[in-house]
């Protein structure tokens, strides 16, 4: 497994294999002020395995972690916390933002709910999105348990440890990122994977509106290509050196995708449903909430350049070209 060291800092990154993903990603950084753990991973023996294993070979405990610092509340990277924190008593820090969603707070938990019955409605997804409303309602009863046992501290300032910390929202509206200065090395989440693209999710805000998630993924993505990291821990598949090639590649593949959506427009597909119907075909049907996430994503995008308009018919959005663009 990769060991970084640099200016007395070591990072001991814990990668698990994992399907889709390639890999689950997780970080034990070693610093003048403790052994801080960034992310925690899933919740079982494979992942919690691969950290006792490195924690072993740079002879270091699970009770020389000082403190577990987190990107963002996707299960994928917080599955240890409890079962850390219940054997080690430590903190655990993370975005304001992320808190409701870490403790699982049934009012919030309910509000996202509803947000996303209306949004299928008004994308005119009719029974795929009913069937995804009762899924979503069964799992907050189900996945009560993951709610994180211990208290969050919100993470206030911009300097943290000896990272600043960077708001990087898109992938998830309370993503940050952890980026070490003096060692041009970046924690990124899933902001920046090598392998394939992050999803923009779609998700609410606080009063319930809908983010614009891929426009804040690819001002996200244009804020690290600022930084000229030397190396990104990503939370998914290789780590990535010199990433702003593959940032280029990223934000083209955003603008690539979304004529993609305007020239099907163009063709008279004018809503969500049959849009993700005809640019997607069987994965629509197998990965629904992705897709629409996709979708709604860069139709925002567009709309937001006024490439598109939307009209509401019959309590379903219909979007077309304003007649002065031609996909």
């Amino acid at each position: 497994m990769d060991h970084h060291s640099k200016d007395g800092c070591d990072v001991f990154p814990v990668i698990v294999p994992a399907q889709n993903l390639k890999t689950i990603n997780f970080f034990l950084v070693n610093h003048e002020n403790g052994l801080s753990l960034i992310d925690a991973g899933l919740d079982n023996e494979a992942c919690w395995n691969a950290l006792q294993s490195q924690l072993k070979q740079n002879d270091l405990r699970l009770e020389d972690i000082t403190e577990i610092i987190l990107t963002h509340h996707h299960f994928d990277h917080v599955g240890l916390v409890n079962r850390i924190v219940s054997l080690h008593s430590i903190p655990v820090f993370a975005s304001s933002l992320s808190i409701p969603r870490l403790k699982r707070e049934p009012l919030f938990m309910e509000n996202r709910v509803s947000f996303y019955e209306q949004l299928y409605q008004e994308m005119g997804c009719g029974e795929l999105g009913d069937k995804q409303i009762h899924y979503l309602r069964k799992s907050i009863k189900k996945n009560k348990h993951q709610a994180i046992q211990t208290e969050i501290t919100e993470i206030k300032n911009k300097q943290f440890l000896h990272f600043n910390v960077l708001d990087i929202p898109g992938h998830a509206p309370d993503h940050i990122a952890f980026w070490d200065e003096k060692r041009h090395w970046l924690f990124s989440g899933d902001l920046l994977l090598e392998h394939i693209s992050s999803n923009a999710f779609i998700e609410p805000d606080g009063s319930g509106k809908r983010l614009f998630s891929l426009v804040q993924q690819r001002d996200s993505l244009m804020k690290c290509s600022s930084l000229h990291a030397d190396i990104v821990f990503s939370g998914h598949g290789a780590m990535i050196e010199h990433p702003n090639d593959l940032i280029a590649k990223r934000l083209e593949r955003i603008e690539d995708k979304a004529q993609r959506f305007l020239r099907l427009i163009q063709n008279g597909i004018t809503t969500v449903n049959d849009l993700a119907e005809a640019y997607y075909k069987k994965t629509y049907y197998e990965q629904f909430p992705l897709v629409v996430s996709e979708v709604v994503s860069h139709l925002d995008y567009l709309e937001i350049q006024r490439k598109v308009n939307r009209d509401i018919v019959n309590g379903v959005w219909h979007y077309s070209l304003p007649s002065n663009i031609q996909a």
